[in-house]
């Protein structure tokens, strides 16, 4: 069976950036269900690492996509917020939009840990 990520993530990265529509594309493959996965969430979160160079509405659907995988159940756990903490440090800094999604899901999460609180504070 091919590995269709692999695929994906070399079609995608071809020319070593993620145009307008490539994004996309992308964006109408992950969201067609209706339900974004936490697979689909890493597949973009390894994209978006490995991409070289990307439009800006390519890391803002990544980010936007992160929020949804972690608010599916509208509640943010210590599991998740390590997953959280490991991705928006995976390049050694937390940049603004990074910064901005931990204050999005505190603001938008029914429920937080204490360990989520602690990385807002840390990091916001």
């Amino acid at each position: 069976m091919a590995d269709w990520k692999k695929l994906a993530k070399d079609l995608l990265l071809m020319d070593g950036y993620i145009e307008r529509k490539e994004t996309e594309i992308v964006r109408k493959a992950i969201l067609a269900d209706g339900v974004v996965s936490k697979a689909e969430a890493e597949f973009l979160i390894e994209l978006r690492k490995e991409a070289p160079k990307a439009v800006a509405e390519f890391h803002q659907f990544v980010l936007d996509v992160v929020k949804k995988a972690v608010l599916a159940d509208g509640e943010v756990s210590t599991a998740e917020t390590a997953w959280l903490e490991k991705f928006i440090t995976a390049d050694g800094k937390v940049d603004d939009l990074e910064k901005q999604l931990l204050r999005d899901l505190k603001s938008s999460a029914t429920k937080c840990c204490a360990e989520f609180e602690a990385l807002v504070t840390k990091y916001c």
